[in-house]
């Protein structure tokens, strides 16, 4: 009988699952529609003493999106002042929708991660996560590792796509 090798076992290939990088925490959004005059106009001097006169600890320890889901023009300074109340109480915040929150969090992420451990090794970028992964982080992490390791693929380590192959020198 022939003995059975695990040739993923022992391959170099390296794993990258971006899985890991998501960040945890009750996302939150806080929606200036509901500080709009009539749904269409924000009144600078009611919204102010809304947002003076508001509990924030709703929004403590959250991951919070800062966004308007009308189509109502609002002006930037709205958008800064309202992070100027949830800075130092929310756990991170980004003007945008949920999507540019997942965004922004998974770039924080990628900053952090130590690229240099992947040069001239094969990657496999894992598929199939069961959290949310936005396609931005498959994308960026995609460009950082170009020209650092030696080929991309994306997929499981038995069963991969290619992406790139550093050409040979």
């Amino acid at each position: 009988m022939t003995e059975i090798i695990n040739r993923v076992a022992n391959s170099p290939l390296v794993t990258i699952d971006l899985e890991e990088l998501y960040v945890p925490g009750e996302r939150a959004v806080f929606d200036l529609k509901e500080y709009l005059f009539q749904g269409l106009v924000l009144r600078e001097k009611d919204f102010r003493k809304a947002l003076k006169e508001m509990s924030w600890e709703e929004y403590e320890g959250k991951l919070v999106a800062v966004t308007c889901s009308t189509d109502a023009i609002i002006p930037t300074w709205a958008y800064m002042l309202v992070v100027s109340y949830l800075e130092g109480v929310a756990k991170e915040l980004v003007v945008g929708d949920l999507d540019g929150l997942e965004q922004a969090l998974f770039q924080k992420a990628l900053m952090g991660l130590d690229v240099m451990e992947y040069k001239d090794k094969p990657v496999v970028v894992k598929g199939c996560s069961k959290l949310p992964v936005p396609m931005y982080a498959y994308g960026q992490i995609t460009r950082v590792l170009k020209g650092i390791s030696k080929s991309i693929m994306y997929g499981e380590p038995c069963s991969t796509v290619p992406i790139y192959k550093k050409p040979k020198e």
